[in-house]
């Protein structure tokens, strides 16, 4: 792995971090709060591609682990990878993996609309049909009930879906996905 790979990582990790400083928007009737985060998840796959992407998020999990406070709120630590948050978190690796392969695919012929497709499947739909069930079942819930609560965080989750499209767009000429597909 070259050195600027692992700084894009480490960069990238640092933006979920610096996200997760945006004071995060309680629901109440789900224990897990609406964030920013999970826009620096959808940009870490759509400009650095999937194995970037995937590194970037194993980081920041780390860092989680560590207990340093990278998750809003000033959250980490141990016991958020296994409470209700938990089934987000550990989403997010695979969301910017699916994320960042997909954009890898189509990047000789990226059009927003198609990383729009992409952000919404992976970034808002995988990331909710993961974390929803696995936050239901740590509190002793309905599946159906997570879920079905976890439809709060659509309307949000697509706007950061083209948030994260348009940004990657103005940025497309110094993705390291673009490096690849250039060669």
């Amino acid at each position: 792995m070259k050195t600027k790979e692992l700084v894009y990582a480490a960069l990238f990790a640092a933006l979920i971090a610096v996200l997760g400083m945006i004071p995060p928007l309680p629901l109440g009737f789900i224990p897990v709060p609406v964030t920013a985060q999970t826009l620096g998840v959808m940009l870490a796959g759509c400009f650095l591609g999937r194995r970037m992407g995937i590194l970037s998020l194993v980081v920041f999990i780390i860092l989680i682990a560590l207990g340093l406070p990278v998750l809003t709120g000033g959250r980490g630590g141990l016991a958020v990878l296994i409470g209700p948050s938990a089934g987000y978190i550990f989403s997010w690796l695979v969301a910017a993996g699916f994320i960042g392969w997909c954009s890898e695919k189509i990047w000789r012929r990226v059009r927003i609309w198609k990383l729009i497709a992409v952000n919404l499947i992976f970034g808002v739909l995988l990331v909710n049909l993961i974390g929803a069930p696995v936050m239901a079942l740590i509190t002793d819930t309905p599946v159906w009930t997570g879920l079905i609560g976890a439809l709060a965080f659509l309307p949000g989750d697509m706007i950061k879906a083209v948030i994260a499209a348009v940004i990657t767009m103005q940025l497309k000429e110094i993705s390291p996905i673009e490096e690849k597909a250039g060669m």
